[in-house]
């Protein structure tokens, strides 16, 4: 039955699912509902709290339930003209196992029965009609390995060289060419198999840049550069072709660079692209930045707050009005945590409007306006407009010049909460930062109300992680005494498949919160030196960025070395 054609009234309950699956037995449905009839919750959860099933048997049980067949894996034989329906890439990418093929028909095997859109996504990859069964995800995954073995990007390289060279492409770069390999079906699939392998890595970013005789493409994961196996120096102008076209630019204008966004599912999930093209000796270079919203956690708890930092985020995102800044270099988090903010106090009775450039996430409830200066879209302009639009809340995306400063505290002094960036290296330096950009010190004190800091550091790798106990040349580069590192937890990550041997898999925010008190204020209007304004905050409790990482350290969920690396160490 077709997942999407199944008839929610028509389901059977989730524990008689469980029990035909041979998952459960009956004494273990009864105790699940007596459970969900003294303290309420979902009865698959509970099912797992008890132990008697994993994540993994709920998701194909709710498979089940949504209208996919059940498909057991273990110890079927596929044959091989079934096999050779999907690629060897397609199948690891998508996470699927082809099982059968009958009258243009393509069953499927997925391990996730939540994502049932991306049988779409493969429906267009191979051009056939193609339907889901759920299966066990280590059958899956072991399916996958038994009939198309390591997978590889670079397994299509050939193929796509082979049938460029037998058309001559190669020195016929005029424009006519240049668009027929853009649309050209083995460009499309190559850049489909870059993107989907930037995504299920978690990238960042993806880079295509030409070399006199090379083509290389990079990934930026966890805030690192990692070179991937690279096509040949031939397939650069294609592939970046493609991109230009996906991103509605100008694919005849090599000479100047151009920026587009592209909107795409991968997956079955939505995935934006920002498209930054520009001019070098050897070719145009292309940098896409990712965002995929499916991973987005805008989750003031998940972003690695701790409980008083989000205890005195509370006080401060809930006043009536003032000034926000959140300041980092760029690439460190500062607008997923303005965001995360944003969506806490998301309210119906809260109007609250953002003007960025551009857009990053959307939001459900919060008007955004992408700044667009070609057009006079710019960030003084949409803010003197925005005044006039009753707003409770105000984000700017960023105060870059005195105008927006002055605009932002407009705002405030009109009883409007507004949230903006700054780039500075820490929080007591923002003070002296606004002053420079022209703000009076008056205004200032009035109108600020909190400033956040933040870096973002690597996660050591759960997999390999392990405990040590740190030399002295550790604990002189974090200025510590071996004294005031007793009881405490020093890890790192010794490097395995789930983290491409990096140690590291994923990213924590570390913060320096600075509330604006009435001792701050006066500093402020005495236009007291950074360093005086430092001693003050430090002696009013407030916690360091270096001090931040350091506890993120003796949790054992970062490294020394990404501490060092990511903050200003004092003496």
């Amino acid at each position: 039955m077709n997942p999407k054609t199944a008839k929610t009234g028509s389901r059977k309950p989730l524990g008689r699912i469980l029990k035909e699956m041979k998952l459960i037995t009956e004494g273990d449905i009864q105790e699940a509902l007596v459970v969900q009839r003294n303290k309420g919750g979902l009865i698959g959860e509970i099912l797992i709290s008890l132990g008697v099933i994993d994540s993994n048997q709920l998701s194909m049980a709710l498979g089940v339930q949504g209208g996919m067949d059940f498909f057991d894996l273990q110890g079927k034989t596929i044959p091989p003209e079934v096999v050779n329906q999907l690629e060897a890439t397609t199948a690891a990418l998508f996470r699927v196992m082809p099982i059968k093929h009958e009258k243009g028909i393509l069953t499927v095997a997925i391990a996730d029965p939540l994502n049932v859109n991306m049988l779409d996504d493969l429906g267009f990859m191979v051009n056939a009609e193609v339907q889901g069964v759920i299966a066990d995800e280590k059958a899956v995954d072991e399916a996958i390995t038994r009939y198309y073995g390591t997978v590889s990007t670079t397994q299509n390289l050939t193929a796509i060289v082979d049938e460029f060279e037998s058309k001559d492409v190669a020195g016929k770069l005029d424009l006519s060419d240049t668009e027929a390999m853009a649309h050209a079906g083995p460009v499309v699939k190559l850049l489909n198999y870059i993107l989907f392998q930037a995504i299920r890595d978690k990238a960042s970013d993806i880079h295509l840049e030409p070399f006199e005789s090379d083509f290389k493409i990079r990934y930026r994961v966890d805030g690192v550069l990692y070179e991937m196996e690279s096509p040949p120096r031939a397939l650069a102008v294609p592939l970046i072709s493609r991109v230009k076209v996906m991103a509605n630019l100008d694919i005849a204008e090599t000479r100047v660079p151009q920026d587009g966004r592209i909107e795409l599912s991968i997956g079955g999930n939505p995935v934006d692209l920002r498209v930054s093209t520009l001019p070098t000796i050897f070719g145009e270079s292309c940098v896409m930045r990712v965002l995929d919203r499916s991973v987005v956690a805008l989750d003031l708890e998940k972003l690695g707050l701790r409980e008083n930092d989000i205890e005195i985020l509370h006080s401060i995102m809930y006043k009536p009005h003032g000034i926000v800044l959140v300041t980092g270099p760029t690439g460190s988090g500062k607008t997923t945590s303005l965001y995360s903010m944003l969506s806490e106090i998301n309210a119906e009775e809260t109007k609250i409007i953002t003007t960025e450039d551009p857009v990053e996430y959307d939001i459900d409830g919060i008007v955004q306006i992408p700044i667009n200066d070609e057009i006079g879209v710019s960030y003084q302009r949409v803010l003197r407009t925005i005044l006039r639009q009753d707003p409770d809340v105000i984000l700017v995306g960023e105060i870059r010049d005195r105008d927006t400063a002055q605009i932002a505290v407009e705002a405030s002094l009109t009883g409007h909460l507004v949230f903006s960036t700054l780039h500075t290296n820490d929080a007591p330096s923002t003070i002296t930062r606004m002053i420079d950009i022209g703000v009076e010190p008056f205004l200032l004190s009035a109108t600020l109300d909190a400033v956040i800091a933040q870096r973002l550091v690597r996660r050591i790798c759960k997999d390999c992680k392990q405990f040590y106990e740190p030399d002295d040349a550790v604990l002189r580069e974090i200025n510590l005494s071996r004294d005031a590192i007793v009881g405490k937890k020093f890890a790192y990550g010794q490097g395995c498949d789930n983290c491409n041997f990096s140690g590291y898999k994923g990213r924590l925010a570390i913060y320096e919160i600075m509330p604006i008190t009435e001792r701050i204020r006066r500093l402020i209007l005495e236009e007291a030196s950074t360093q005086k304004i430092r001693e003050v905050v430090t002696e009013e409790g407030m916690r360091s960025l270096r001090d931040s990482g350091l506890l993120a350290v003796y949790d054992g969920i970062t490294t020394v070395e990404e501490v060092v690396r990511e903050t200003m160490m004092s003496g």
